[in-house]
C-alpha cells in the first residue's frame, strides 16, 4: 500500500511539473481568442477521425495474433484498443497497456501471456517507426530547406530524442530476441529466481513466462518483421495525417511531412505515465509547435488543449459505450490490470 502511494505521489508531482512548464507565461485571454477561431469543418473532421488509429492498430494487431488464433474478431481487437486507451486516460501508470491484452485474451479465449507479448512487439515497432520517419525527415532537410527551415536548437533536440528512442527500442528488441531464441535458458533463469515462492505461484508464473515468450514468435520470420514494420508505418503516417488536419483547423497550412518531428515529440510526451497523458503530452506538444514552427505560445497552448481534449473525450466515449455493451466497469478493468501487474 505504501509503495502504491509513493508511486501515485511521484506521478502526480511529474504531472504538475509538466503542467507548470506547459502553462508558464500563458495569456488565457489570448488562448481563448485562438480557440474561437477554429475552422468548424476541420474541427468536426478531426472529431470524426479520432477512431482512425484504433482501426489501424487493430488491423496491425491481427497480424501478430494470427500466430495464436485464426479468425480473431476485428471488433474485439478494436474494443481492446479503445478500452486500453480509456483506462490509460483515466488511471495513472499506463495501466491500459496491460488491460488491453487481458481484455482480448478473455474475450477470445487466448493465452494471457501470449497476448501481452504481442503488446511488447507493438511498442518496439511504434518507437522504431517514428524514429525511422524522424531520421528520413532530418536526412531530407536539403529537399525542403526552401519551404521549411529547422531551428538548429530544435534539430539538435530532435536528434537527441531520436537517439534515445532508437536506444530504447534497440534494447527492447535485443531483450525480446534473446528471450525468444534462448527460451529454454530464459525459463531456467525464471525458475531459479522464483524458487523462494510457493510451488503453485511458481507454476503459474512460469506458465505466463512461457506464454509471453510465445507471443514473440513473430520474430522468427524475417518476412513477418518486414510486413509488420510497414503496417506500423501506416499506423503512424495515419497519426501524422490526423495532426496535419488539426493544423488546418487553426488555419495553418504546411507540408504533410513537416509534421513528422512534431508527432515524434508528442509520442515522447505521451510515453510519460501520467493520467490521460496530461502534462507530458501537453508540454512536448507546445515545445514542438513553438520550437519547430515558431508558433505563438498562446496559440500552441490553445491548439494542444483542443487536440488533447478531443482525443480523450471521443476515445473515452467509445470506451464507455463498449463497456456498457459488455456490462463491465472501469474499476473491474483496473482491478484486472492490477492483479496481473508485478
Amino acid at each position: 500500500m505504501k509503495k502504491h502511494a509513493v508511486r501515485l505521489s511521484l506521478i502526480l508531482l511529474l504531472t504538475l511539473v509538466f503542467l507548470y512548464f506547459f502553462l508558464r507565461n500563458v495569456d488565457l485571454k489570448e488562448v481563448l481568442r485562438n480557440l474561437t477561431g477554429v475552422n468548424i469543418f476541420f474541427f468536426v473532421l478531426i472529431v470524426l477521425l479520432v477512431p482512425l488509429h484504433l482501426v489501424t492498430r487493430a488491423a496491425r494487431w491481427h497480424f501478430l495474433l494470427r500466430h495464436e488464433k485464426k479468425g480473431v474478431r476485428f471488433f474485439n481487437m478494436f474494443a481492446g484498443n479503445a478500452i486500453g486507451f480509456t483506462v490509460t486516460n483515466i488511471f495513472p501508470g499506463r495501466l491500459g497497456e496491460l488491460v488491453k491484452p487481458l481484455y482480448l485474451a478473455q474475450k477470445e479465449g487466448m493465452r494471457k501471456g501470449f497476448v501481452i507479448g504481442t503488446i511488447v512487439v507493438e511498442r518496439i515497432f511504434d518507437i522504431f517507426s517514428m524514429c525511422f520517419l524522424l531520421g528520413v525527415f532530418l536526412l531530407a532537410r536539403p529537399l525542403y530547406a526552401s519551404i521549411f527551415r529547422v531551428n538548429p536548437e530544435a534539430a539538435t533536440s530532435l536528434i537527441f530524442w531520436g537517439k534515445v528512442g532508437v536506444g530504447l527500442a534497440s534494447a527492447l528488441l535485443l531483450l525480446s530476441l534473446s528471450l525468444y531464441f534462448f527460451k529454454d535458458l530464459t525459463l531456467r533463469v525464471v525458475s531459479f529466481v522464483l524458487k523462494p515462492l510457493p510451488a503453485g505461484w511458481t507454476r503459474r508464473l512460469l506458465s505466463l513466462a512461457d506464454e509471453f515468450i510465445e507471443g514473440l514468435k513473430f520474430f522468427h520470420s524475417a518476412g513477418s518483421v518486414i510486413v509488420f514494420g510497414l503496417m506500423s508505418l501506416v499506423v503512424w503516417l495515419g497519426i501524422v495525417f490526423y495532426y496535419w488536419l488539426l493544423f488546418f483547423a487553426f488555419h495553418l497550412r504546411m507540408p504533410f511531412f513537416v509534421l513528422v518531428p512534431y508527432v515524434f515529440l508528442t509520442m515522447v510526451g505521451a510515453s510519460i505515465p501520467t493520467p490521460g497523458m496530461v502534462g507530458g503530452f501537453d508540454y512536448f506538444s507546445k515545445l514542438g509547435m513553438t520550437s519547430l514552427y515558431r508558433l505563438d505560445g498562446n496559440l500552441a497552448v490553445g491548439m494542444t488543449i483542443v487536440m488533447h481534449a478531443v482525443q480523450i473525450v471521443v476515445t473515452c466515449l467509445i470506451g464507455y459505450a463498449i463497456l456498457w455493451k459488455e456490462g463491465l466497469s472501469l474499476f473491474q478493468l483496473k482491478k484486472m490490470g492490477e492483479t496481473e501487474s508485478p
